[in-house]
């Protein structure tokens, strides 16, 4: 599969495509090439729309829901027969540690397509009956509709998971898409494109094109008017220049944006359990999630203790190559995004900020030094409004500040623009139950993190993002309802 992972795919065929541009995938391990990238056109992006859009009026567009979904789910068993292939490239192009991968990325990625086959095969019509002045009544049903073709544009941190979270249920629910991957991880949506072929979705009903965001694939995308609606996960930056595009044409959009998310530990939390949850949430995936935790603040009895043990976890933390058990932590995504991590890590010296642990680049193999390594930090004592303890800044890294009271530290969990995901550490249900549903936020987790159930909504608040996905819920942006009013 290797020589594809840099082809777009446009109506059920690979495609260097018209631009003649190329672009080199690199490894954020050592630098090295993995592949070349072909950039798609304008031409290109336009093709792949008028695909999807034929595609609808196809096959696709007259198949039953059955068989649909039949063929929907054979897209599980498409990846997993696959499963080392698909591994392999998604390690290769993220640098996240295999034993990582392998029970996250590529089964959750394989397994939302079974997902959101099961949520559309239960999912029914509301009726409603009303009276009518006449005294005969109507009878009110609704129907609803694939929303048409859905422009995807996917991030870098989770590739194939979060690809496949939109993808899923947008094809369960019947439309067709045109997907543009990060360019930072472009293989393993490329290389879905020969399972959808074999498992028998249609030519055109998944499309891949290559590129970057201005002037590139992404801007030909959300400007292209044939696309009904655009689901995005990335930065708010970003979701904001697709939102203008998205107002011409007023198509819907579903945005997972950024976040600087908090925890909240209280004195009565069981300090081993808060420990384990927060070294994950700060330093998994090397704190490339958009769940991750940023803003630690700590009950200030168990202040100095929580920080001692935070420390000694991260201090356990292996860098290394993604094959070997012995790794915890992978490189960043690039050496770019490693720069911007490594001015925050500055930023907060120079703002006068304790360096608990790290803060700088650690000491590897000679064979790993053109990786994008970094260390895993802690900070305290950094003033409140810095912008180490207000902008995200996505890597292994977080601020630990104590508080005293519970108004305080509610203020403190909300004073921010974004309000995406909170974890709060308690052993007292009535105090869980009371402080949860005042935290700004899409999702709250108590004496957890990442615990997700498919089912529930997912989403941001604020400036963290638009809409909500899960459950049924994905399905309100995948298709278009209709009320149907018969008067009896």
């Amino acid at each position: 599969m290797s020589e594809i992972r840099g082809l777009n795919f446009i109506s059920g065929k690979y495609t260097r495509g018209t631009s003649n541009k190329t672009f080199d995938n690199i490894s954020p391990v050592d630098g090295n090439k993995i592949c070349e990238v072909h950039e798609a056109s304008i031409e290109d992006v336009e093709s792949a729309v008028t695909a999807a859009r034929q595609a609808l009026s196809g096959p696709w567009g007259k198949m039953e829901l059955s068989e649909r979904l039949k063929i929907v789910s054979g897209i599980v068993d498409g990846i997993t027969n696959k499963f080392e292939e698909f591994l392999a490239a998604e390690v290769a192009d993220t640098g996240k540690p295999v034993k990582l991968a392998s029970h996250l990325d590529i089964p959750r990625g394989a397994a939302n397509f079974q997902i959101f086959a099961d949520i559309m095969r239960n999912h029914h019509d509301s009726a409603f009956h009303m009276p009518t002045p006449d005294g005969t009544g109507a009878l009110n049903y609704t129907t609803s509709r694939p929303k048409g073709v859905i422009g995807v544009i996917s991030p870098w941190n989770l590739p194939l998971l979060l690809m496949t979270w939109k993808v899923g249920p947008a094809l369960a629910c019947g439309n067709a898409v045109v997907v543009k991957p990060s360019e930072e991880t472009p293989s393993t949506t490329a290389m879905l494109g020969e399972v959808m072929n074999s498992v028998g979705v249609p030519p055109g009903v998944f499309n891949v094109i290559h590129g970057f965001g201005p002037n590139s694939a992404g801007e030909f995308l959300v400007k292209n008017s044939n696309v009904d609606a655009i689901t995005f996960t990335g930065e708010t930056v970003t979701g904001e220049a697709i939102m203008k595009n998205a107002a011409i044409g007023i198509r819907d959009v579903s945005f997972e944006l950024g976040g600087k998310n908090p925890a909240i530990v209280f004195a009565d939390c069981d300090i081993d359990k808060a420990i384990e949850g927060t070294n994950r949430s700060v330093f998994a995936n090397c704190g490339q999630v958009c769940l991750g935790t940023e803003r630690v603040f700590v009950e200030r009895s168990i202040f100095k203790e929580f920080v001692s043990k935070l420390k000694e976890a991260a201090q356990n933390h292996v860098c290394g190559r993604p094959e070997s058990d012995s790794t915890t932590l992978g490189p960043l995504i690039s050496k770019e995004h490693r720069d911007k991590v490594l001015s925050y890590y500055k930023a907060a010296v120079e703002g006068g900020a304790t360096v608990v642990v790290g803060g700088g680049i650690p000491e590897l193999d000679s064979s790993l030094e053109g990786g994008a390594w970094i260390e895993p930090t802690i900070w305290t004592d950094l003033e409140d409004g810095h912008p180490v303890t207000t902008e995200e800044i996505f890597g292994p890294c977080c601020h630990i500040r104590p508080f005293d009271t519970e108004d305080e530290v509610i203020a403190l969990a909300n004073d921010t623009p974004y309000g995406l995901a909170c974890s709060i550490w308690t052993e007292n249900l009535t105090k869980a139950h009371r402080v949860a549903p005042q935290i700004k936020t899409g999702i709250t987790w108590v004496n957890s993190w990442f615990l997700r159930d498919l089912r529930t909504p997912f989403g941001g608040s604020k400036q963290s993002g638009i809409g909500r996905e899960g459950g049924s819920y994905s399905l309100e942006f995948y298709t278009d309802l209709t009320n149907i009013c018969i008067k009896l």
